[in-house]
């Protein structure tokens, strides 16, 4: 993942900010003795990506990916728009508690930019409906160029996505972030339709690092930058994700990447580890080589 990307870490500040007023509020209206739901995964299940996460002689990628994380971040749906039987392949081989979180396509996001989609979208959720109860939330990134110029076609979008898919929404314009009428009128509806609003953390970008909850799940893209302070940014979020729980967060959708995402296991099995000794959580600690 090259978004955010910096070729001198070590000179940025990766303080996480504070919460944004909304965070708490939102938080207050759900009950703090539920179960807490945890998925953690990588965005790629590809040999090449995760070189050395393979012990040789794996035959079959998903399987082996399968068996050591609960989650992926399925960025192959945004390249194009699985069908039916590839939907019910991948299920097929992944346990019962294992969760597909499928970005929707560029051809609705980035090249119709919303406008026209009905047909492809349709398209898109009757696929991932294949998915069952290994459906996680599928996702919505948008341009860097997609701003609030264009919230009307967006609030459409959302007020019109298949109510049986749950569906989260990726901001990167900086516009969205600066407070103005447009911006709070998208994150009022996030809230009314307890969708995710995606809080991404990566070096280049501390911007869209929003710190802003719609619903009782915490959707974040963590981007790390192949460098040792990656571990202690990891830390940094296990305190807030801590005083989120002591607020009501009700689940942690939690998605690990690296500029290099060879790293993105070893990454994930330090925290995970770290996640199971504070929240007394049991999942399992993937092998990471």
């Amino acid at each position: 993942m090259k978004f955010g990307q910096v070729t001198n870490p070590e000179d940025v500040d990766f303080t996480l900010p504070d919460d944004h007023p909304d965070t708490k509020a939102v938080l207050a209206s759900y009950k703090k003795d539920t179960p807490f739901e945890v998925y953690v995964g990588c965005a790629k299940w590809n040999r090449q990506d995760l070189k050395g996460f393979y012990p040789r002689g794996t035959k079959d990628e998903l399987l082996y990916y399968a068996s050591q994380f609960n989650s992926i971040e399925l960025n192959a749906t945004f390249y194009r728009s699985p069908d039916a039987e590839q939907v019910k392949l991948w299920r097929s081989k992944t346990p019962g508690d294992f969760r597909f979180y499928p970005k929707i396509p560029q051809l609705i996001s980035h090249y119709k930019r919303l406008l026209g989609v009905k047909g492809p979208l349709m398209e898109f959720c009757d696929a991932i409906s294949r998915f069952e109860e290994h459906l996680g939330i599928s996702f919505l990134q948008l341009h860097d160029n997609f701003g609030p110029k264009n919230l009307d076609r967006l609030m459409e979008f959302v007020k019109g996505y298949p109510k049986g898919i749950p569906l989260a929404v990726e901001l990167r314009n900086a516009a969205w972030f600066a407070g103005e009428k447009e911006s709070e009128q998208l994150f009022e509806l996030l809230r009314k339709e307890k969708k995710p609003a995606i809080i991404v953390d990566t070096a280049g970008r501390r911007d869209v690092l929003h710190m802003r909850l719609t619903s009782g799940a915490a959707f974040i893209r963590y981007v790390g930058a192949n460098h040792p302070g990656d571990y202690i940014r990891l830390d940094d979020w296990l305190e807030r994700i801590g005083t989120w729980r002591a607020q009501g967060l009700q689940s942690l959708h939690f998605f690990v990447h690296q500029n290099v995402e060879k790293e993105s296991p070893l990454l994930s099995a330090y925290f995970i580890k770290k996640l199971n000794k504070k929240f007394k959580l049991k999942l399992k600690v993937p092998a990471a080589g």
